[in-house]
Formats: structure tokens, sequence, C-alpha cells
């Protein structure tokens, strides 16, 4: 497996540790629909998190949570609809970035809540 997909693998683990820390409960990880793959289904309360988790070794190319472009909120967006009827929920949907970067041998994590607005 390529370094940067090891990476992202480490940082998808992270981020399931921090939330479950933070008192979300995991309902689904790399839930895929269609084209659309979303990181992380997190429920707190009455609140689902759609938490899309970005992991840079660096900042040299700019903030994790710069990547998440325009075209992957649609399709998050899509997917997530199906999977709330699919699984028939009642339930305010949140949009969540789980930006981690590497600081000298360590990760800072950054948890942007309402990071995106679905259109």
């Amino acid at each position: 497996m390529a370094e940067h997909n090891e990476l992202g693998k480490l940082g998808e683990e992270m981020a399931v540790a921090y939330l479950q820390k933070e008192g979300y409960v995991i309902l689904e990880t790399n839930w895929t629909f269609q084209k659309a793959e979303i990181d992380i289904l997190a429920q707190k309360e009455n609140v689902l998190a759609v938490v899309e988790v970005k992991t840079r070794s660096s900042l040299d190319f700019g903030l994790p949570q710069d990547f998440v472009k325009p075209k992957k909120i649609q399709l998050l967006v899509k997917a997530v609809d199906e999977y709330v009827s699919s699984q028939d929920l009642d339930v305010d949907v949140r949009f969540d970035i789980i930006a981690i970067h590497k600081e000298g041998k360590s990760f800072v994590i950054e948890h942007l809540i309402d990071a995106f607005y679905h259109f």
C-alpha cells in the first residue's frame, strides 16, 4: 500500500478514536453509495455527523480541510440522503471535517463541526 494510503488509514483510525472519546457512536466507516464514499458516519444524540477525514504529513501544501472540493460535497450529500432514507433515520444531519496533520512525531487533530453546507 502506498505511504499516503497508510497515512489516510491511520488518520481515519485516529478520527474514529477521537469521535468515540467525544461521545459519538460510530455507525459506519467507509460507507459507499454509487461514486461517493463517506469516511465516517457517527451519531451523537439526534445528530448524524457525516465526517470527511483529511490527513496530511505536513501543511506545506495547505490545510487538510482545503482539499474537500464542491464535487466531493455533492457526492457526500447524495450518499447521506441515501443512507438516512435506507436506514429510516429521523436525525439532523451535519457535515464535519476532521483535519489531521503531522507535527514532529505526533499528530494534531482538528474537528471542524458544520464544516460545509449542502446546496
